[in-house]
């Protein structure tokens, strides 16, 4: 069975681009990774994704006069990479509403809070600041409303009280890491079904979508 092409967007150092990647290497991943594109062609994962083979593109975001025209170079791109799913993987730019309708249900990202919790920038601090006690990441599907797609699966991790957003952040990482490969693996194998605002996988308990992590 031919494996699902999957096209990264990304806008820095990629490190949930390069979990992917590593996790494509594994010979029944049912993925691979078709192409990396950046808006920044300073983006140091560029490099990372070249050193692995995967083959890379640059459409400067500033080079065009709104989102949609650029939206739409960037989609073009990863169609003719064939991808059937876009992973957004610290992809610094919000798009216009054409690009998740294009790309409807073919588009997920991962955010570091346990959405509906705490969305955009700064969310480490942000959940510091509300005296969390529990904080994570998510995947999602993406809409045209920031942050608010049907979320697929949640990973969790402890706020310590000594917390800074930067070790919460690094902690948060980890499961990143461990949650993207999983979700693009469910969707590769036609496991996620959407129907409203909820995701059902098939094949797995509800309870399994969320992940826990102790406190190191």
């Amino acid at each position: 069975m031919a494996k699902l092409k999957v096209g990264i967007l990304i806008s820095g150092r990629g490190s949930n681009m390069a979990a992917l990647i590593e996790a494509a290497r594994t010979p029944d991943y049912p993925a691979e990774i078709a192409v990396v594109v950046s808006n920044v062609a300073s983006a140091a994962g560029l490099k990372t994704a070249q050193e692995a083979g995967v083959p890379t593109a640059v459409v400067p975001h500033r080079e065009f006069p709104d989102r949609e025209s650029f939206d739409r170079v960037v989609s073009a791109e990863l169609e003719k990479h064939g991808v059937g799913l876009v992973a957004l993987a610290g992809f610094m730019r919000i798009q216009s509403p054409w690009f998740p309708t294009h790309w409807k249900n073919r588009i997920v990202n991962i955010h570091p809070s346990l959405l509906p919790s705490f969305p955009g920038l700064r969310v480490q601090q942000q959940a510091i600041d509300a005296g969390s006690r529990i904080s994570g990441c998510t995947v999602h599907f993406v809409t045209a409303d920031l942050d608010a797609g049907p979320i697929i699966a949640q990973a969790a991790v402890p706020v310590l009280p000594e917390d800074t957003a930067d070790t919460l952040a690094a902690r948060i990482l980890r499961q990143e890491h461990r949650l993207y490969p999983m979700v693009v693996r469910w969707f590769a194998e036609g496991r996620l079904s959407v129907a409203g605002s909820r995701v059902a996988v098939a094949g797995v308990p509800q309870g399994a979508t969320l992940l826990f992590s102790p406190a190191p």
